[in-house]
C-alpha cells in the first residue's frame, strides 16, 4: 500500500479532533473513528503503516496510532492472522529504526506509549512467536542513545506487566508471567545484564538521564534475577563510583537499596550487607555531617535503613534456627550501624530522619527480646530516646494558624516517632520515665523564658507516657509505685507551676489534653481541681484567643467534668454562672462571631447538664437550675419560629431554621446527663422537659424548612422517649400526624425508627395509638414508593430501597411485640394489602436484607394467626402465597446462594416452612406432596425427602437440606 493511499484512507477530518484544542464536533468524530479502527478486522493496519513510514508529524496522531495498535495486541491478538501478527512486529522494529536516525527524540509521552506497546507484544509473543525479542531489539539499538532510551522504557513497561506485585493479575496471567520470567532467566538475562553494564559505563558522563533510567531498570529486575550477576565486584564498583557523581548518586543509592532488599539466605545476606557497608564506609559515605545534599542523604538514609532491617531479619532467622555463633556476629553487625543510625535519626531534615525509623524500630525490637542489656546497649537506648525527644520538637516554620502540607507531613512524622517512643517503653520503661522526667523538670523550672517548642514537647512527653506505659482504665496513679509517683510528681508540677498561662496555642492545647488524659490524678490530689477549673474557664481555655483552642477545650472540659463531677459540688453554681454567656443561642442576625461554634456549645450544654444532675443539691434546686438552663432556649425558640413563619427569603429561612435546630439540639444534649441512678423524675426535671416538648412540637407544622426542623424535633423525641418514659406518650399522636403530612422518602425512613422505638418500649400501652396511626403510615409509605423516578436516578432508587427496609422493620417490630391486634383490627382489605407487600418484599425485590425481614414477619404471622383459632382466612393465605414465596424467592436468578446475607435470608425461609408445619401439621405435608411440589415438577423421591426433613425436630438439618435443595434446583 503506497503512502499516499494510506493518507487518503486515514480520516483526516477525524484526526483533527485528536488535538486537545479541537471543538467538540471534531473530538466526537475522532472518538468514533478510534472505535471504528479498534473494532475493524484490518482497518487498524493503516495506523501500523503510518507509524512504520513516519507519515504523520503530529504527536497526537502518532499517539493515536499506537493506541489503536495497543488495542489490537491487548484484546484481539489471538484473532489476528499470522500475517497481521508479523505486521505488528515489523511495524515496531521499523518505528524503532526510525528513532535511531531522527535528530530529535519523540516526546516522552509517545516513547512511553511505544514502550507499552513493545511490552504488550513481548508478553503475548515471547514464549511462542518472538523468542528472540531482546536479541532483535539489542542488535538494532546497539548503543544509540535514542534507541537505548526506548529499550530501557520497554524494560520498565515489561516489569509493570510481568513482575509488579502491586498490580492484581488473574491466575492465568500469573502462570504466564512465571513462565516468561523462567524463560528469560534461562535465555536472555545474562545478555540483558551485560547490556545494562555497557549502558551504565558508556553513558554516565554523556547522558546521565539514560544512566539513571538504567539504574532504575537494574533496581526493578534485581528482585527476581540471579543476584550474582549484579552483586559482583565489577557491577558493585561501578555503582559505587556512580554514588560519587552528583546526577547519578540518588538513582545509584536506590539501586543498591533494591540489591540489599532482595530475599536471600540470612548468612549470605549478612555477608552482602557487611561487604557493601565496608566499601561505603571506606569511601567516606558514613560521614553524614559533612554531606550537604539533603535529597541524596534522604536516599542514603533509606539505603542504611534497608541494610539495617536486612541484618535484623537475618538475626531473627538465625536466632530462631539456633545458629548462635552467626546470630551473635549478625547482632554485632547491627550494633555497629547504631552510631550511623543515630546521626541520621537526629538529622535536622525530617525526611532523612523518617527514612531510618524502620531500622531503629526493628533494632529496639531486638533489644526487647534480649534477656539483659549490656551497658553499650543501654547507652544506645538513651541516645535513641534523646534523639526522639529532640525530633518531636516543632520547628520555627510550623504554621499553627494555617496548617498546610508541610505541617501535615510533620504530624505524620510525629506519629512514627511516637511508635519509637512506645517501643522504647517496652525495652526499658524505667529509663524512658527517668529521661522524660529529667526533660520535663528542667523545662518546667524555667518555662517563662523557654521557647514554646521546648515547653510543648516537655508536656507532650508526659502526655505520651499515658500510651507508652499503659494502665487499665487510666489508673496511672495506682499499682506500680515508681511509675505512679513519677507521673504524680510531673502532674503536680504541671498544674501548679503556672505553665497553663504560656502564650502559645500548642502549649495551651497540650496542657489541657494532658490534664484530661490524667484526670484520675485529681482523684488522688483533688486540691488542684479549683486551679485547673479556672484554667478551663478563663482566657487560658474557653476564652482563649484561638478558636482552635476554645473548640478543643469545650470538648475536653466536658470529659473532665464527667470524670470528676463528684469532686466539684462546691463549685457547681459558680461554674454555671461563669459559662452562662457560652450557653446563649447565637442569634442569626448577629454579625459578631460567637466564642464557640454550635458544635462546641453541644459539649457545654452536656457539661452543664452533668453538673446539675450529679450535684448534691435537692431536687427542687436541680429543677430550678435546669429550668434556668433551658428556659432561654425555649424563649428564643418561640421568637425564632414566629419569625420563620413570616420570612419569605429562602436564605434567611435556612439561617433561622438552623438556629432553631441548634436550640432543640442543645436541649436534647442536656438530657444525656441523666442515668439509671439519676433519672429525670428523681431530679424533678420532668416538667421542664415536658415544657420543651410543648415548645418544640409546633415546629413540625411549620410550612417552610421542614426537613431540618423535623429532623431535630424527631431526635429530641427519641431522647424524651428514653428520659420521660410514659410522660412522652400524650405528645406522640399529634407529633406523628404532623410528621406524616407531605412526606418524602427520607422523612418516612427517619420517622419509622421513632414509631418502632415507641412500639418496642411501651408495647400494649400504645396499642390504641398504633391501631390509629398504622394505616396512615403504611399508606404514606405506599404513596412515596409508588412515585415515579428516573431509571438512572440511583439516589432515588437507594432512598426507596432504604424506605422499603424501614417499612418491613416496622411491621416486624409490631409483629414481634405481641401486638397482633394492631394489624388484625385494620379490616380485611387493608390486612390483605399489607400481607401482599410482605410477600412481594420476600420474592420480588433482590434485596436480601429486606427479604430476610419479610420471612421473619411471615414466620411470626404464621405463629400468631396460622393455628386453629387464628385469623379467619389466613390458612388459605398460607397455602396460596406464603408457601410459594418460600420456594419462588430462592429460585430467582438474583438469589445468590454464595452471598452470606442471602444465606441468612434462606435460613429464615426454612424457619418459615418449619413454622407452617408446626401450625398446620400433616395437612401441610399433604399439600406439599400432592399439590405444590408436583406443580414445580419436583420428583416424588425429592418431595418425599423434603417432607421427611421438614418433620424432623432438628432445625439445622432442615436449613442445610434446603440450601442443598435450591443449589441442586439452580444447576
Amino acid at each position: 500500500m503506497a503512502c499516499q493511499s494510506v493518507a487518503a484512507i486515514m480520516d483526516e477530518q477525524a484526526l483533527l479532533g485528536l488535538n486537545p484544542n479541537a471543538d467538540a464536533r471534531y473530538r466526537q468524530r475522532a472518538m468514533a473513528y478510534f472505535e471504528q479502527l479498534k473494532e475493524s478486522q484490518d482497518a487498524w493496519e493503516v495506523c501500523a503503516e503510518a507509524l512504520a513510514k513516519g507519515i504523520y508529524n503530529d504527536d497526537h496522531v502518532k499517539f493515536f496510532c499506537f493506541q489503536v495498535l495497543e488495542h489490537q495486541i491487548k484484546y484481539r491478538h489471538a484473532g489476528l492472522s499470522a500475517v497481521q501478527q508479523q505486521l505488528i512486529r515489523e511495524t515496531l522494529m521499523k518505528w524503532l529504526q526510525c528513532q535511531l536516525m531522527n535528530a530529535q527524540p519523540e516526546k516522552p509521552f509517545i516513547r512511553n506509549k511505544a514502550a507499552q506497546v513493545f511490552a504488550l507484544t513481548f508478553v503475548m509473543e515471547y514464549l511462542t512467536l518472538w523468542p528472540k525479542f531482546f536479541f532483535d531489539v539489542l542488535s538494532l539499538v546497539g548503543l544509540n542513545p535514542h534507541g537505548v532510551d526506548v529499550y530501557l522504557r520497554t524494560l520498565m513497561a515489561i516489569d509493570a506487566e510481568v513482575v509488579d506485585r502491586d498490580i492484581l493479575h488473574s491466575p492465568e496471567d500469573t502462570r504466564r508471567n512465571t513462565l516468561i520470567k523462567d524463560s528469560m532467566r534461562e535465555q536472555c538475562i545474562p545478555n540483558l545484564v551485560e547490556s545494562w553494564f555497557q549502558i551504565l559505563q558508556a553513558y554516565q558522563q554523556s547522558h546521565p538521564e539514560l544512566t539513571c533510567q538504567c539504574l532504575e531498570v537494574v533496581g526493578a529486575y534485581v528482585s527476581w534475577i540471579d543476584l550474582n550477576l549484579i552483586a559482583n565486584d565489577r557491577f558493585v564498583n561501578l555503582l559505587l563510583s556512580q554514588m560519587s557523581v552528583e546526577e547519578l548518586r540518588e538513582e545509584a543509592c536506590d539501586c543498591l537499596f533494591e540489591i540489599v532488599n532482595k530475599g536471600m539466605d540470612p548468612v549470605d545476606k549478612t555477608k552482602l550487607v557487611e561487604s557493601l557497608c565496608q566499601v561505603l564506609q571506606s569511601a567516606g559515605f558514613f560521614n553524614v555531617e559533612q554531606e550537604e545534599d539533603v535529597d541524596f542523604l534522604a536516599k542514603f538514609s533509606r539505603l542504611v535503613n534497608g541494610m539495617g532491617q536486612s541484618l535484623v531479619l537475618s538475626w531473627t532467622k538465625l536466632a530462631k534456627a539456633g545458629n548462635v555463633k552467626v546470630a551473635a556476629e549478625t547482632l554485632q553487625a547491627v550494633e555497629a550501624k547504631v552510631p550511623l543510625l543515630l546521626q541520621l535519626l537526629v538529622h535536622e531534615d525530617d525526611d532523612i530522619s523518617a527514612n531510618i525509623v524502620g531500622f531503629c524500630y526493628d533494632y529496639l525490637h531486638v533489644l526487647k527480646q534480649l534477656p539483659q542489656l549490656t551497658d553499650q546497649q543501654k547507652t544506645n537506648v538513651e541516645a535513641i530516646m534523646l534523639a526522639v525527644m529532640k525530633k518531636l520538637t516543632y520547628d520555627d516554620e510550623y504554621n499553627f494558624e494555617n496548617e498546610g502540607e508541610d505541617e501535615a507531613m510533620f504530624v505524620e512524622y510525629r506519629k512514627q516517632l511516637k511508635m519509637l517512643l512506645d517501643r522504647l517503653a517496652q525495652v526499658s520503661p524505667e529509663l524512658l520515665l527517668e529521661a522524660v522526667r529529667r526533660v520535663f523538670t528542667n523545662t518546667m523550672q524555667n518555662w517563662q523564658t523557654a521557647p514554646f517548642m521546648e515547653v510543648e514537647v516537655a508536656i507532650r512527653l508526659v502526655y505520651m507516657m499515658g500510651e507508652a506505659l499503659p494502665a487499665s482504665h487510666g489508673a496511672h496513679f495506682t499499682g506500680d509505685t515508681a511509675k505512679a509517683s513519677a507521673l504524680q510528681d510531673m502532674m503536680r508540677t504541671m498544674v501548679s507551676c503556672g505553665v497553663s498561662g504560656y502564650q502559645h496555642t500548642s502549649v495551651s492545647l497540650e496542657f489541657f489534653e494532658t490534664v484530661v488524659r490524667y484526670d484520675k490524678f485529681f482523684i488522688v490530689e483533688p486540691q488542684h481541681i479549683p486551679n485547673v477549673l479556672m484554667a478551663f474557664l478563663d482566657q487560658r481555655g474557653l476564652r482563649h484567643s484561638s478558636p482552635k483552642v476554645r473548640s478543643r477545650v469545650a470538648y475536653l472540659f466536658s470529659r473532665f467534668v464527667k470524670t470528676l463531677h463528684k469532686h466539684m459540688n462546691a463549685f457547681i453554681e459558680d461554674v454555671l454562672s461563669r459559662i452562662q454567656d457560652l450557653l446563649e443561642l447565637a442569634p442569626p442576625e448577629n454579625g459578631f462571631p460567637a466564642l464557640l461554634t454550635s458544635d462546641d456549645q453541644l459539649f457545654m450544654f452536656e457539661t452543664a447538664g452533668v453538673l446539675i444532675v450529679n450535684g448534691e443539691s435537692p431536687a427542687e434546686r436541680k429543677q430550678a437550675l435546669m429550668r434556668s438552663l433551658l428556659t432561654p432556649l425555649m424563649d428564643a425558640f418561640r421568637l425564632l419560629l414566629a419569625k420563620l413563619s413570616q420570612e419569605t427569603e429562602e436564605e434567611r429561612q435556612a439561617v433561622l431554621a438552623d438556629c432553631l435546630s441548634h436550640a432543640v439540639g442543645f436541649a436534647s444534649r442536656t438530657s444525656k446527663a441523666f442515668s439509671n441512678k439519676q433519672t429525670v423524675k428523681q431530679c424533678g426535671c420532668t416538667e421542664v422537659y415536658r415544657d420543651c416538648l410543648q415548645t418544640f412540637l409546633p415546629a413540625l407544622s411549620c410550612p417552610v424548612q421542614r426537613g431540618s426542623l423535623r429532623s431535630s424535633v424527631r431526635s429530641f423525641l427519641h431522647r424524651m422517649i428514653i428520659c420521660l418514659e410514659e410522660e412522652v406518650l400524650p405528645f406522640i399522636p399529634a407529633a406523628s400526624e404532623h410528621m406524616l403530612k407531605d412526606c418524602e422518602a427520607k422523612d418516612l425512613q427517619e420517622f419509622i425508627p421513632l414509631i418502632s422505638q415507641i412500639t418496642a418500649k411501651f408495647k400494649g400501652q400504645v396499642s390504641p395509638f398504633l391501631q390509629q396511626v398504622f394505616m396512615p403510615l403504611v399508606l404514606a409509605i405506599f404513596e412515596v414508593l409508588a412515585r415515579p423516578a428516573e431509571d438512572n436516578d440511583q439516589a432515588a432508587a437507594l432512598e426507596k430501597q432504604m424506605l422499603r427496609r424501614s417499612y418491613f422493620c416496622f411491621i416486624q417490630t409490631i409483629a414481634s411485640s405481641g401486638m397482633n391486634e394492631v394489624m388484625a383490627n385494620q379490616g380485611v382489605e387493608n390486612i390483605e394489602r399489607v400481607l401482599f407487600t410482605i410477600i412481594q418484599g420476600a420474592v420480588d425485590f433482590p434485596d436480601p436484607i429486606a427479604q430476610k425481614t419479610c420471612f421473619i414477619i411471615l414466620s411470626k404471622l404464621v405463629e400468631l394467626w396460622g393455628g386453629k383459632d387464628g385469623l379467619v382466612g389466613f390458612p388459605d393465605f398460607i397455602y396460596k402465597h406464603i408457601v410459594p414465596a418460600c420456594f419462588l424467592a430462592p429460585l430467582k436468578p438474583t438469589f445468590d446462594l454464595t452471598d452470606a446475607q442471602t444465606v441468612l435470608t434462606l435460613s429464615e425461609c426454612s424457619l418459615t416452612l418449619k413454622m407452617i408445619h408446626l401450625k398446620r401439621g400433616p395437612e401441610f405435608i399433604q399439600f406439599l406432596q400432592q399439590e405444590y411440589l408436583p406443580s414445580l415438577q419436583v420428583s416424588p423421591e425429592i418431595t418425599q425427602e423434603l417432607c421427611q426433613v421438614l418433620q424432623q425436630p432438628d432445625i439445622k438439618v432442615l436449613k442445610n437440606y434446603i440450601k442443598a435443595f435450591f443449589q441442586r434446583a439452580k444447576l
